[in-house]
Parts: C-alpha cells; sequence; structure tokens
C-alpha cells in the first residue's frame, strides 16, 4: 500500500519526503497509473544504476518533496540527457532522479530505496524487484545475470 517515507543523502544537507508502495505483491495499492513502473521496484545493470547501485521506485509529482537541502543538490545528465540525476554536493549520494517520459505517464522520480530512513530491514527484504537489461536497452527483461544487482 502506498506509504509516506523520510529519506536523506549520507550527511544529511538533502532531506525528501515520498510516497512509495514497497509492499509485497498480493499487498499493494492499485496503481494510479497502468503500467509495470509503478508495481514493483527495480534493479538495473545499465552504466549509471550498476556504478551507483542504484534501487528504484517511481512516485508521481504529487508524492514527492524535497523538504531541506535543495541548495546542496547537483544534478548530473548523460547520453539523451532525459534523467537528471541529484545527488548531494557534499557528500555524493544519490538520493533520487526525475524525468518525464509519456510511456510513463508524463513526470516522475526516481526514489533511491537505499536513501529511505524509516524502513525497516524486514520492510526492504520484502519489497518486490524487477531487474532490467538497462546495458543491452532491454527495459522489458533481466540481465541473464542479477545477484550482483
Amino acid at each position: 500500500m502506498l506509504k509516506s517515507y523520510r529519506g536523506s543523502c549520507h550527511c544529511g544537507a538533502v532531506h525528501f519526503e515520498c510516497r512509495l508502495d514497497l509492499a509485497p505483491a498480493g499487498q499493494r495499492s492499485k496503481p494510479e497509473l497502468d503500467g509495470v513502473w509503478w508495481t514493483s521496484s527495480f534493479r538495473c545493470n545499465c552504466s549509471w544504476c550498476a556504478k551507483t547501485r542504484f534501487w528504484k521506485n517511481f512516485a508521481r509529482p504529487t508524492g514527492f518533496r524535497i523538504t531541506s537541502g535543495e541548495d546542496m543538490l547537483t544534478d548530473y545528465r548523460f547520453g539523451s540527457s532525459a534523467i537528471r540525476h541529484s545527488f548531494c554536493s557534499r557528500c555524493g549520494v544519490h538520493p533520487f532522479a526525475s524525468a518525464s517520459f509519456d510511456i510513463m505517464g508524463g513526470d516522475f522520480h526516481a526514489i533511491n530505496i537505499a536513501c529511505l530512513d524509516d524502513v525497516s530491514p524486514e520492510e526492504l527484504a520484502a519489497v518486490p524487484i524487477i531487474y532490467e537489461d538497462g546495458r543491452n536497452d532491454a527495459w522489458d527483461r533481466p540481465p541473464e545475470v542479477t545477484s550482483y544487482l
């Protein structure tokens, strides 16, 4: 079910709030929009996600806000520059990214689940994960090896 979470970077300069559904399959809320992006978390092997160990869950714009430290954020864009990867300029942690893709219903935030401050290890262990083969631009299937993600 959709739940409010608080998150931050490592040094505490950046804080945010978001509404995510981290519940296991069968316990999740009906998504606001159609599409797999609203039904799970994701681990990807693209160059960015693999190097940053980014574990993402998507939030709609109405379910996300920066509560402090926006001035401490630095952005990084690569490839087509479609995704705004934000990270703390002090500690370097990447708490979220933002983009707008028609296929996903427009604007969204990709939240780094590892940056959530008020989620228990038990809750994290139960979060469903879809693996994406971003390295080969095959977002609809997992890579052959997923254990390192």
